[in-house]
């Protein structure tokens, strides 16, 4: 099942779009959830008020909308609706957890966000507290027949966003790049006991390490390994250009500088424009 937030916004219409692609192509039920945030409205209001017909009709409308959207774009993709009372984050991190979600799509950018601010509170909050795969999508046009971009660090924490990124990569049948980013210690001088071709090399390792399990798994998916000097989100940022779809681990400890909310998961969300996973461990 893949959870998908919906508020009627273009970015959340975006994330229906992302998600009944999807669920087509791996074969999933879809459900669409609208959190019907009642504190504004009941603010003041009598401890036994309840939710006005204005607000219910809305969030109808809404999800009808939606839904009405996946049945025209991916007909075969069964789809459900639920609108539950609530703040949007509380609400859709429970319905991603009540039944072990796949993946939880949202918009960047909710009804009420600021102009130029690509990553919304509701994306913001979820980031990264999640147990499934947190899919954040942006209103606008989007690359197909790209590539799949991956971060890798030194760390074992970034092995379930490589698989994640893999079984994406098979389902579009498309190039899996994989981004290792490294800088050297702060401390380091010229006169330091190892060379820049062996920082290269062992940097190259890192990667053909974390990568061999998940490639032998999956044949039939090209990888890239592209390792390069470079900050990680300068890097990400540059990669995704040409991406579908961005995965990064919500979290890291590289030992040389190269940790992905982790500063560097939530840096990439605020500045790429594609898709981005972000999966936790």
């Amino acid at each position: 099942m893949i959870i998908v937030g919906v508020d009627g916004s273009d970015a959340a219409r975006a994330a229906v779009e992302w998600a009944a692609d999807d669920a087509f192509r791996r074969g999933s039920a879809l459900r669409l959830v609208h959190a019907a945030d009642t504190s504004w409205y009941l603010v003041g209001a009598r401890p036994d008020a309840t939710l006005s017909e204005r607000v219910l009709r809305e969030g109808r409308r809404v999800l009808d909308e939606a839904e009405a959207l996946v049945r025209e774009r991916r007909p075969s993709v069964e789809v459900v609706t639920r609108e539950v009372e609530g703040r949007p984050p509380a609400v859709l991190r429970e319905q991603a957890e009540e039944d072990a979600a796949e993946a939880l799509v949202v918009g960047g950018r909710g009804l009420g966000g600021f102009t130029g601010a690509l990553l919304g509170s509701v994306s913001a909050s979820l980031a990264g507290q999640v147990r499934c795969p947190l899919v954040v999508v942006r209103e606008g046009p989007r690359r197909e027949g790209g590539e799949v971009v991956a971060g890798v660090d030194d760390s074992p924490e970034c092995e379930a966003a490589l698989a994640y990124a893999f079984e994406q990569a098979a389902a579009r049948g498309v190039t899996l790049r994989a981004v290792h980013a490294w800088q050297l210690p702060a401390l380091y001088t010229p006169e330091a006991p190892f060379t820049m071709d062996e920082v290269r090399t062992a940097q190259q390792q890192v990667v053909e390490d974390r990568l061999k399990r998940l490639k032998d798994a999956h044949p039939q998916v090209t990888v890239v390994e592209d390792v390069q000097r470079a900050h990680p989100v300068d890097a990400l940022v540059a990669a995704s250009q040409e991406a579908e779809l961005l995965v990064v681990g919500s979290q890291g400890r590289g030992a040389l500088g190269s940790a992905l909310l982790g500063s560097v998961s939530r840096n990439v969300l605020h500045h790429v424009s594609c898709p981005v996973a972000v999966v936790r461990p």
